[in-house]
Formats: structure tokens, C-alpha cells, sequence
């Protein structure tokens, strides 16, 4: 009986201890409520484990004439500081916009000049096209202006697609001016096999200078 006797008050005792330590402690965190002492601070790694903001300055003493005027100072600051970190945040964010519009900028100058290299190109090959249809229609009137036998002849040492476009320009010069088309004719004074050959590539391919 006396052993359980002093667990009873044992017991007692404990229950005491820690209410007079929450006491103690609800009453630093009243005392910091009404700015008097800084609890916060003191115990700021336990406040900010359950989530409750700490104080970064000095605690505001209870008897400077100035209190109110302190208080608004660093309620001030707090708002400055807030500002801060949104004004960081911001700039960051922009940082990070103008970088995509950078990337995109290049990206674009890269488009255009492929572009411009496509176009430059193309340019080179209607250009070489040109000389090539000229020269061609000047060959076609040589040709034309000469003995048969004679331009027979240098068609025949020509390729077959030159043959093929020199006569079509031949064609169309005749047809243009009115004029019957030698064509027949020169076909008829080349070897037999090398006539019906270049007649085939005429027949089965459109009109081409490539």
C-alpha cells in the first residue's frame, strides 16, 4: 500500500511538472504576443518545424517610447522584405523568358538563313537553266542556218538529251516563225539506230533542258 502510495503521488508530481512547463512556456509565447520578450526566436527551430514564421531581428523593448513607431518599422520591413522576394522571383522569371525568346530568335535567323541558301540556290539552277535554253536556241539556229549533212554531223557527236533539246528548240523556232521543221530530215540522215533511239527518248520523255 505505501509503495503505491508514492507512485500515486510520483504520478502527481509529473502531471504538475508539466503543466507548470506548459504554463511556463504558453506564457513566453503570451509574453511575445504582446512584444515583451522574443519566444520565437528562443525556440525557433520548434517553431518552425510545426510551420509558424519566425522572427529574423531583435525583439522590440516593451519600454522604448518609440514602441508603436517600432512596431510599424518592422512590420515595414517585413513588408519590404516580402516585396523582395517577389521582386527576385519575377526577375528570375524574366531572366528565364528572355532566354526562350533568345532561343527562339536564333531559331529564327537559322529558318531564314536556310531560306535564303535555299533561295540562292535555286536562283544558281534557273540561272544555269537560262544560259543553258540560250545556248541551246543559239545552237538550234547555227545548226539550222548550216548544210544539212553538216549539221547532222555535229549532232551526231553530240549526247542524246542535247540532241533531244536542240531539236525540240528547232520545233519551236520553225513553229514560231512559220517556217517547215528540218527535224525530219536531219533524223533521216543519221545512222538508222541512232535515229530511232533519239525519236524513243522524244517520244517517251516531256521537254527537258536538265
Amino acid at each position: 500500500m505505501a509503495r503505491f502510495g508514492r507512485q500515486r503521488i510520483l504520478g502527481r508530481v509529473l502531471v504538475l511538472l508539466m503543466l507548470i512547463v506548459a504554463v511556463a512556456i504558453g506564457g513566453l509565447f503570451w509574453f511575445d504576443y504582446l512584444g515583451i520578450v522574443d519566444a520565437k526566436s528562443m525556440f525557433a527551430p520548434i517553431v518552425r518545424l510545426i510551420g509558424l514564421p519566425t522572427r529574423t531581428g531583435k525583439a522590440i523593448d516593451a519600454n522604448s517610447p518609440t514602441l508603436l513607431d517600432d512596431e510599424r518599422w518592422a512590420k515595414q520591413l517585413e513588408a519590404v522584405e516580402a516585396m523582395r522576394q517577389e521582386l527576385m522571383a519575377r526577375e528570375a522569371g524574366a531572366v528565364e523568358k528572355e532566354a526562350s525568346i533568345v532561343a527562339m530568335s536564333q531559331e529564327l535567323q537559322d529558318r531564314e538563313a536556310a531560306l535564303q541558301e535555299k533561295e540562292k540556290s535555286f536562283n544558281s539552277l534557273t540561272q544555269r537553266y537560262d544560259d543553258r535554253r540560250a545556248n541551246v536556241e543559239q545552237n538550234a539556229r547555227y545548226l539550222t542556218g548550216m548544210p544539212p549533212a553538216d549539221a547532222v554531223d555535229i549532232l551526231v557527236a553530240m549526247d542524246d538529251q542535247t540532241v533531244i533539246d536542240v531539236l525540240r528548240a528547232v520545233e519551236e523556232q520553225a513553229a514560231a516563225s512559220g517556217e517547215s521543221s528540218v527535224v525530219a530530215y536531219w533524223l533521216s540522215l543519221m545512222p538508222a539506230a541512232r535515229s530511232a533511239e533519239i525519236q524513243r527518248k522524244m517520244s517517251a520523255k516531256p521537254a527537258s533542258l536538265d
